[in-house]
């Protein structure tokens, strides 16, 4: 209400949250409301632009430019698939990602200040995790095993279970969360963007389990 009250023209700046801020400003009275994805989501006399997010995961690039969230990613990623595909007969699945979704514990930073982890991935990294977890198993459905006798009973439970675990005991405490938020992360926390140079980050077995 106060921001709709102070002016008629009101740019939200918040990233995440930046369609909830708008409905509250709008509701409360505000005229014209915009977000950092209704600036440069077209070109301006021959600008960059990014027809999704805008300014929105922008970086300064310096004093008077900024370099702007990537807008080709998809095709990017499914390029590399296909390339890799042809040259060594390999599918791999491929992203382009940019700042993780974390937040540090003791710097308190949170990360991710992009609108997504990735603009850009393949087909397989699409979705959520749906693992089993394995101290729930331990400490419960085979409490009475140790050993090799556990060791199997929990594989053969991996190679058995559903193929949607959500809601089940069994599940309760894994990563609801989604794979290239998760794959994204880990390869924002190996490169960064320091003098590492952003390098290509290859991830392996990150589909395997423990019944494998």
């Amino acid at each position: 209400q106060a921001a709709a009250s102070l002016a008629d023209n009101i740019l939200c700046c918040d990233i995440h949250t930046r369609e909830r801020t708008r409905r509250r400003i709008l509701a409360a009275g505000g005229k014209n409301v915009l977000t950092l994805c209704d600036i440069l989501n077209e070109p301006v006399n021959g600008s960059g632009y990014n027809p999704v997010f805008g300014l929105l995961g922008s970086n300064k690039a310096s004093e008077d430019r900024v370099k702007l969230f990537p807008k080709n990613a998809q095709a990017v990623a499914e390029g590399i698939q296909a390339e890799l595909l042809a040259r060594i007969g390999v599918k791999i699945e491929a992203m382009v990602y940019g700042d993780g979704a974390f937040k540090d514990p003791s710097g308190r930073i949170w990360e991710l200040a992009d609108p997504v982890v990735s603009p850009g991935f393949t087909a397989g990294l699409r979705g959520l995790p749906n693992e089993l977890k394995l101290k729930y198993l331990a400490d419960n459905e085979f409490s009475g095993l140790s050993g090799e006798a556990l060791t199997e009973a929990i594989r053969d439970s991996i190679r058995r279970k559903d193929t949607d675990l959500k809601g089940s005991m069994a599940s309760e405490g894994t990563t609801p969360r989604h794979l290239t938020d998760l794959v994204g992360s880990l390869c924002d926390l190996t490169s960064g963007s320091g003098d590492k140079g952003t390098p290509i980050v290859i991830v392996q077995n990150y589909f395997c389990n423990f019944a494998e």
